[in-house]
Parts: structure tokens; sequence; C-alpha cells
């Protein structure tokens, strides 16, 4: 059985200085309750690996909490620019930010995860992006060298999750949340609700519970689908 417990319980081990996934894209499949939680435990230092920044930006939505309360030291993204506090970091120079492709950037993860040593791609050659990366030969072509990325804790996001720790995904949840919870020392998922194993079928496990340490419930659909919409409709974005 894995641990079920509270949002604030569950990001009590993750202290200053640790390495983060978090999983989802622009708030869409992203464990907004985790965030919250850990956001509120206020620890710094962090180096997130995140697919972009908070959209609406200005908000502090999702992993935008984190970067109003200056937790970020060290950011591993693919873009920044829905999120003004980030960019203004960026530009003064309180946050370091290394940007990758966002297939690359994936693709790291799922190194991390799988045991290799690091993606080789043509994507970036020529362009700011590869300046200090390892130039590999391969069959004549050159690639730039990646290197895997890893974690201490992942933070990810499921539809739901049997008693053992199985998760299901449903829609854009499944863009790096699976990927994630094989690149971490720990994963913490949350999940719309927990059933009864055998309720999610086989074949519909996006992760299978040895990779899940810790299970928290958040929010109800329902719930998320209104905290987007009053979100959406206040920045003005939506009419």
């Amino acid at each position: 059985m894995v641990d079920v417990v509270s949002a604030t319980r569950a990001v009590n081990e993750i202290h200053d200085g640790m390495t983060i996934m978090i999983g989802g894209f622009l708030g869409i499949g992203e464990p907004l309750g985790l965030i919250d939680a850990l956001a509120h435990r206020g620890v710094s230092d962090l180096t997130l690996i995140a697919c972009v920044g908070a959209y609406p930006g200005g908000s502090g939505f999702g992993v935008g909490k984190l970067a109003r309360g200056r937790q970020i030291s060290r950011l591993i993204t693919s873009h920044i620019g829905t999120d003004p506090e980030l960019v203004r970091q960026y530009i003064g120079g309180e946050i370091d930010v290394e940007f990758n492709p966002m297939g690359t950037w994936i693709e790291r993860i799922r190194c991390g995860g799988g045991g290799l040593g690091g993606v080789l791609t043509r994507t970036g050659l020529g362009t700011e992006i590869a300046e200090g990366r390892r130039r590999i030969e391969v069959e004549g072509q050159t690639y730039l060298l990646y290197p895997p990325l890893k974690a201490d804790f992942a933070l990810i996001k499921a539809h739901r999750a049997d008693s053992l720790g199985n998760l299901q995904y449903r829609g854009t949840a499944l863009n790096a949340n699976p990927v994630m919870a094989m690149a971490a020392e720990r994963v913490i998922a949350e999940v719309d609700e927990i059933v009864e194993v055998g309720s999610i079928p086989p074949n519909q496990v996006g992760t299978p519970q040895i990779f899940v340490d810790t299970l928290v419930t958040g929010n109800s659909p329902e719930t998320r689908k209104q905290t987007y919409t009053d979100l959406w409709v206040g920045s003005g974005r939506l009419r």
C-alpha cells in the first residue's frame, strides 16, 4: 500500500537546494495542490524542472507561485515568456534559466528515468542553444549532446490511482507526468480520486505503483474547471 497523506505533509521532506520536477503545461495537468503546499512551505534555492512558466503568469498561478515567492534559483525549461515575473527575474540575473527545445527537454527526462547517457539531437545546431554543448559525430552528422535530467522529487498529476499506487492519466496530463515518475528519487502524485485495486484496467495504467511513493487527493475536476474559468476571466483573457 502506498502512503496517502495531505499535500502539506507530502512536501515536508522537500528542503532547500533540492531538484524538483513538476508535471503539466500552463496549469493543465499540474499538481496544483502540491504546488500550493510547496509555495506555503517556503523552501528556497530550488532547481525546478518544468516545461513552461505559468499562464496567465501575472496571477501567480501554478508554478508561477514558486516564481513569485523567489523559491527557484535555477530553472530548466522550454519557455518562460508567459510569466512576467520569471522574465523579470531572468533579465535581472536573479534566476539561472537553462532553455531547451521542448522535445529535447522531455527526452532528457526520459533518459534520466531509463538510465541512458543523454540525448543526441541536431535541434539547436547553429543557434545560441548550442553554445557550450558537447558535439558528437555520428555517421558523418554532428549532434548536440544533452545529459539526462533527474530529480530528488517529482510532483505529478494523474486522474485516478488505486490503493496500491497505480496511476491512470487523462488528457494532456500525459504530457510529462508519466516520464517524470521514472526520473526522480521520490514521486508524489496528486489525483482526483483513489479507487479500489482492479478499478483501473491494466492497459490504462500509465504509471505502475512501483514508481509511486505518496498519494495526495486533489480538487475535483469540477472545482479545477471553475478555478481555471475564474482565473482566465479575471485576467481578461476569456470573456
